[in-house]
């Protein structure tokens, strides 16, 4: 590896050390994350003139938050656990402690898929060992306060019987199965979208503001370690752990071994049990029970003395192919959804703690290559534990699957997109489309005509009640109809979807724009564009070169919107929805301007007056483009109260800060000034 592709790497794995640690929103798997830092390790072995501080093998991966609480610095540090991948670096860790230690016992542990937490404990004026702080632990030196949300988990002692004045434990928070399973069916209940992962999950519900919300999620906690206390307790570690195990404190699964044979038979044990355990498993721990010898055998700077975590390879089952469903998109996209079985059981295969049956195809590009078909046998395993994805044919079927010619909802003949994968219907009738489309209109991000889902739509649209958008207002003329055929339900239940029908005229042209599902346009793309247009009508008008001067919008987005605003249908469909009443003139908004036109601006913490929502909507009536995080690419950092890792990194980029005041100021300078 060159000096270039390291250091190109060392960004790369920055970025996604900031989308796991810090923003709860992984975009690789574990292993893919893991052959990366291997990688780096070993560029970084044969050139060691390249190691800096910042390099991702020198630090650990998360930062402090503020949100949920104050800044803490640890009394211990809590650093990583170096990784290793094959046996064989279990058994020379294991040979090199002995070598040094005859005799020497290690403790082989489940390593739980969560977040690292601090209990502090301490004897009070009533005599008793209470918790005094719940520390996350942010960089490993810095974590923030969670005692209020800590206290929400039950197996978080608010007091422990044990006769000892101070007592440090670390442990693991984490989300079952099942209570990650019910969080995602409320979500899809209320129309929100689901969680990815328990991991990130847990994370964001350990920060929450509000313990109330902590509390109904329902998080874990294991105990793995003690930080500090009396020499008695932490001589050595599973004898520590069998006395917290006494005292009511759930502690992880550990094991004693003695000979490297007893660590990796520990090994293959807990690697036997993930299917089962009821929460994610991210490995297995080895560490030296004795614990004053750990520091004899130090790994680096980010990671604690004494410690390995052996990483499992992704699991894996065979299945067999079943069936190849096709379906047919919003967007006419034409979709493939595999449906199989596990060769050995016949059930569906047990990955992960969960059962899988269905895996996406993709297109016929990846179902030719991948030689799918009915009757052939798959690796299956989980992309980052949670996507089921197929790696490699083990047993070719009769014949490989082929996309139909036509479409399975109307019949019509499918097209294939030039230098594309994709199979369209480009029947704008096709009733698959007619019943997303419709969804999609009615849905939170567009007009959000709460009660109208895609089941209703559906009953509909089947009913002959809804052939387009329009016909949604329409129905308020057949109201006696639906009322007698029951689609929408009784009287009370029709009205009150009727009501918000009507509601519905008045919303905001963006919502409109996003509702009409051209593609390549959501929700950002149309309030940039309404930016630029007074009336939505105005875009029947509009040029190319129109929508191409807008920022952001490129070529493939601008042909998208002129095509669809120069078909006759659709410009007969916006005159009816303008004839029946819907809003499509842009308000008039006081205190907007172009004060912010070219800035990428980022807020964090605490403002005095206005909420996030308040303060992003108010940077884009100015002209500004808001972004998540911090990078060379922000021009304009506004700072509230708590601002955190956010205002830090924008101070060591030399980027511009500013108050709410300041940015109020800013912009009624261009407004006055206009």
């Amino acid at each position: 590896m060159d000096r270039q592709a390291y250091d190109e790497l060392k960004k790369v794995i920055d970025r996604h050390m900031e989308l796991y640690y810090n923003e709860d929103a992984p975009m690789i798997s574990d292993a893919e994350y893991d052959a990366m830092m291997r990688d780096l390790k070993e560029a970084e072995k044969e050139h060691p003139e390249w190691v800096t501080p910042d390099s991702p093998t020198q630090k650990i991966g998360g930062s402090a938050k503020r949100e949920a609480g104050v800044k803490v610095t640890h009394n211990v540090p809590m650093l990583s656990i170096e990784d290793v991948f094959d046996t064989a670096e279990v058994t020379a860790f294991v040979s090199r402690v002995q070598e040094r230690h005859p005799g020497c016992a290690f403790s082989v542990e489940v390593k739980v898929d969560g977040l690292s937490m601090t209990l502090r404990y301490a004897r009070n004026t009533a005599g008793e060992l209470a918790l005094t702080l719940a520390e996350t632990r942010g960089d490993g030196r810095i974590g923030e306060d969670v005692t209020a949300n800590a206290l929400t988990i039950p197996d978080v002692k608010r007091t422990l019987d044990l006769p000892y004045d101070l007592l440090e434990l670390r442990g693991e928070v984490y989300m079952t199965h099942e209570a990650f399973e019910r969080y995602n069916e409320k979500q899809e209940e209320a129309g929100k979208p689901p969680a990815a992962n328990p991991r990130n999950l847990a994370a964001g519900t350990l920060r929450q503001l509000d313990p109330g919300i902590t509390r109904e999620r329902g998080l874990s906690m294991f105990i793995f370690n003690i930080q500090d206390g009396p020499e008695e307790i932490l001589a050595e570690h599973t004898g520590a752990m069998d006395i917290l195990s006494r005292a009511g404190v759930p502690v992880v699964f550990h094991r004693r071994c003695t000979t490297a044979m007893e660590v990796l038979d520990a090994i293959r044990e807990i690697g036997e049990m993930r299917g089962e355990l009821p929460f994610d498993l991210d490995g297995a721990v080895v560490k030296i029970d004795h614990t004053a010898w750990r520091t004899e055998f130090p790994a680096g700077s980010k990671y604690s003395a004494g410690h390995i975590a052996y990483k499992y390879p992704p699991e894996e089952k065979i299945v067999e192919m079943d069936e190849i469903i096709t379906d047919v998109g919003r967007t006419g996209k034409l979709t493939f959804t595999g449906v199989f079985h596990d060769k050995d059981t016949g059930k569906p295969a047990r990955l992960c703690g969960t059962s899988v049956s269905r895996a996406t195809l993709h297109n016929q590009d990846y179902i030719t290559e991948m030689k799918i078909g009915i009757g052939g046998w798959y690796r299956l395993y989980k992309s980052g534990e949670i996507i089921p994805r197929l790696n490699g044919c083990v047993r070719e079927p009769a014949e490989v699957f082929t996309a139909p010619k036509n479409c399975p909802a109307c019949g019509e003949p499918l097209v294939r997109e030039a230098d594309t994968a994709d199979i369209r219907c480009i029947n704008p009738d096709c009733p698959a489309q007619l019943v997303r489309t419709i969804s999609y209109f009615t849905s939170r991000d567009a007009m959000n005509i709460m009660g109208l889902g895609e089941t209703l739509v559906e009953a509909l649209v089947g009913a002959g009640y809804l052939k387009n958008i329009a016909d949604i207002y329409r129905l308020k003329d057949r109201r006696a109809e639906l009322i007698e055929a029951g689609i929408i339900g009784k009287e009370k239940n029709t009205d009150k979807v009727l009501a918000e029908i009507e509601k519905s005229k008045t919303a905001d042209p963006v919502r409109l724009l996003t509702g009409l599902a051209i593609r390549n346009v959501g929700v950002s793309t149309a309030r940039e564009v309404m930016r630029h247009f007074d009336h939505l009508y105005d875009l029947t008008t509009a040029s190319r070169e129109d929508f191409l001067a807008i920022p952001d919008i490129g070529e493939t987005t601008a042909e998208d919107l002129y095509g669809f605003f120069h078909r006759e249908s659709n410009v007969t469909l916006l005159d009816e929805l303008r004839l029946m009443g819907l809003n499509m003139k842009k308000a008039e908004e006081a205190d907007a301007g172009e004060a912010l036109a070219g800035q990428t601006v980022v807020i964090t913490g605490t403002l005095p007056t206005l909420g996030r929502k308040e303060a992003e909507e108010y940077v884009r009536r100015n002209g500004g483009k808001v972004t998540g995080s911090v990078s060379s690419k922000t021009t304009l950092l506004v700072a509230g109260e708590a601002a955190g890792s956010k205002l830090t990194k924008a101070q060591q980029l030399g980027i511009r800060i500013v108050s709410e005041e300041e940015l109020r100021a800013m912009c009624r300078t261009d407004t006055q000034e206009d």
